[in-house]
């Protein structure tokens, strides 16, 4: 026998560490050829790291959370023949690494800059497999934990034992490392009578549990790039009232004649398509600013960051080239990239070089919000609700469908009044929207 070192490998890009965000196997595992062993995270994407050989873990190299140079070690497996290790080299006494974290494994394979929520994706519970194909599951299988250790699931069945009421520490976990599986909570429930503990079946019950989530992965991602957008750029923030009443009929029109045949439409097509008009006139706001360099590149394409919500956290997709897309176009492409980010498909050039960023809270709307700007962009569009409401037209009260805009921009190289004409331009074609398709 002998053991086999596996370093960190250079995932490209000049990359120089890494961060480990969810381990696959732990000490005294059997591991296969190919098999995943580790998620690291670099600025851009999350890399799932395979064994090359086969073996059984000896020690890992690391805890989740822990950010590691390339070319470190980070696991170490004991394999037939003599391995890559002179014999009498130095080990280091085994030590099992932290229990993965469940957002972290779960993460998706990519991540983006990112500015603020849209519609929250409702997570699903995997789809069930057929019986004849599920793993063959007995009770004794399940992993005990020891005293004070934390359960192991992912966000998806984190949130169905939340709304179940069950405590996932009293749920013994089938999966890789004691992982906590939807099968486990149906056989929870089981266990239970098929009692159904829907959250606030123990109203008026004293609770003391605790629990620490480490900012780790995809959420440490967000909260750093957060943190500079907001330490590095003056914001300012400018809310206006559209009136979407013929927007929202064009819409319908729309979708009723060429909807089956081209898609549906929804609203972002069509203020993507507004954006793209106003900005002939104000290019100062499709920019980048490179504070460092002290230098503003101002593009003549229209790069529309998608603000995106996934399971993991929030990602930006790119709609490339949206000055040269039709409403149909943007609408499948803007399809297509949500899809790409929540199941985790997403390429890293599908998740930069944006030069203005959309974003929206979906049915969630509210009626006003303060976009984080996507740096290095210099401006950001919010959408929020829309909402009928009586307004004066023409001395009489109607009805009309209302909705704000609310968006951010750099105060430095974006002045107050440009980004107030440049909102004041998007709202006259919205409130006017054959004015969209006149060159």
């Amino acid at each position: 026998m002998g053991i086999h070192i596996i370093k960190m490998p250079d995932i490209g890009e000049g990359i120089a560490e890494v961060e480990l965000v969810g381990w696959h196997v732990k000490v005294g595992d059997s591991v296969a050829e190919d098999q995943p062993l580790a998620d690291v995270m670099t600025d851009k994407a999350t890399v799932e790291i395979p064994s090359p050989v086969v073996g059984r873990v000896v020690s890992l190299g690391g805890e989740v959370g822990q950010v590691m140079a390339v070319g470190g070690e980070l696991i170490r497996l004991e394999v037939e023949g003599e391995g890559n290790v002179k014999p009498g080299a130095e080990m280091p006494p085994a030590k099992p690494a932290a229990a993965p974290q469940a957002a972290a494994a779960e993460a998706p394979r990519e991540t983006a800059k990112p500015a603020v929520e849209t519609a929250p994706a409702a997570p699903k519970p995997p789809a069930a497999q057929p019986a004849a194909s599920r793993p063959a599951r007995q009770a004794g299988a399940a992993v005990a934990r020891q005293p004070g250790e934390k359960p192991l699931a992912s966000p998806a069945v984190r949130k169905r034992a939340w709304d179940l009421g069950i405590e996932l520490r009293y749920v013994p976990g089938s999966g890789p490392a004691g992982r906590i599986l939807h099968e486990d909570l149906d056989a929870y429930l089981q266990g239970q009578g098929g009692a159904t503990l829907a959250r606030g079946g123990a109203a008026y019950a004293e609770r003391n549990d605790e629990e620490n989530v480490p900012v780790i992965g995809l959420r440490r991602k967000i909260a750093q790039k957060m943190a500079e957008s907001k330490r590095r750029i003056p914001h300012f923030s400018y809310v206006e009232e559209i009136d979407v009443t013929e927007l929202e009929d064009l819409r319908a029109q729309l979708n009723q004649k060429w909807g089956e045949s081209r898609g549906k439409l929804t609203l972002l097509p069509l203020l993507a398509r507004a954006m793209v008009v106003a900005l002939r006139d104000f290019p100062q706001i499709n920019a980048r600013y490179d504070d460092e360099a002290g230098v503003v590149t101002r593009y003549g394409a229209v790069h529309i960051g998608i603000a995106t919500q996934s399971d993991g956290g929030l990602m930006v997709p790119v709609m490339r080239h949206a000055e040269a897309r039709d409403l149909w176009s943007m609408a499948a492409e803007i399809a297509r990239l949500a899809q790409a980010v929540r199941d985790g498909s997403a390429g890293r050039d599908e998740l930069s070089g944006s030069t203005i960023t959309i974003t929206s809270l979906g049915p969630l709307g509210g009626i006003v919000t303060t976009p984080v700007i996507n740096h290095p962009e210099v401006g950001i569009v919010g959408v929020n609700r829309i909402v009928e409401r009586p307004a004066i037209r023409n001395g009489a009260v109607v009805a009309r469908k209302l909705m704000n805009l609310s968006s951010s921009f750099d105060h430095r190289v974006v002045d107050g009044m440009d980004a107030a004409r440049f909102i004041q331009a998007v709202r006259a074609l919205l409130e006017q929207p054959a004015m969209l398709f006149v060159e």
